[in-house]
């Protein structure tokens, strides 16, 4: 589903939701939305320090009980790893066993995407500092190329957050 996409809309049909995109795309921003209106339990995904097991995490956190929203999650080291570190901490096997899991809990993931000129100004507008256009680009390209694959084994609701406003509830 790309474009606008109503909040309740999303809510309604899951329990368990995945938002993903690069940073200064909205996912906070919609997780804190979704977490109020439809009580969501927000786990936020920060960077996972490099000897803990990233698979084990996920796993875990997947058995907890309630509606669950990811701020970020394991997707994100299949795009951010290897252009920051030359390779990801999981491979595509360990994430389509996580992805799968994500599914048998009532669930979807949200790719959050905008411009890149879009989501350097964010940025730049919330942290004072941003990438390079070159950089945020690749960003963009990796989550767009990591979505495509993993729509193969779960459902992705494409969202571009390009608007100023993401969608409002109701």
């Amino acid at each position: 589903m790309a474009g606008h996409v109503k909040l309740d809309q999303i809510a309604g049909e899951y329990q368990t939701l995945a938002l993903e995109g690069c940073d200064g795309v909205g996912k906070s921003t919609l997780a804190a939305r979704l977490s109020t209106h439809y009580g969501f339990t927000v786990v936020h995904s920060p960077k996972t320090p490099d000897h803990l097991d990233l698979v084990s995490r996920y796993r875990e956190i997947l058995t907890q009980t309630g509606r669950l929203l990811f701020d970020r999650c394991f997707i994100s080291e299949l795009v951010y790893g290897p252009l920051h570190r030359g390779r990801s901490r999981i491979n595509w096997s360990q994430a389509i066993d996580l992805a799968e899991s994500v599914v048998e809990r009532s669930g979807t993931f949200v790719h959050l995407t905008a411009p890149p000129t879009v989501i350097q100004q964010r940025l730049l507008s919330r942290d004072g500092e941003a990438n390079c256009l070159e950089d945020i680009s690749a960003l963009v390209d990796g989550y767009r190329k990591v979505f495509s694959t993993l729509a193969d084994y779960a459902r992705v609701l494409t969202l571009d957050t390009m608007s100023p406003e993401l969608p409002t509830a109701g």
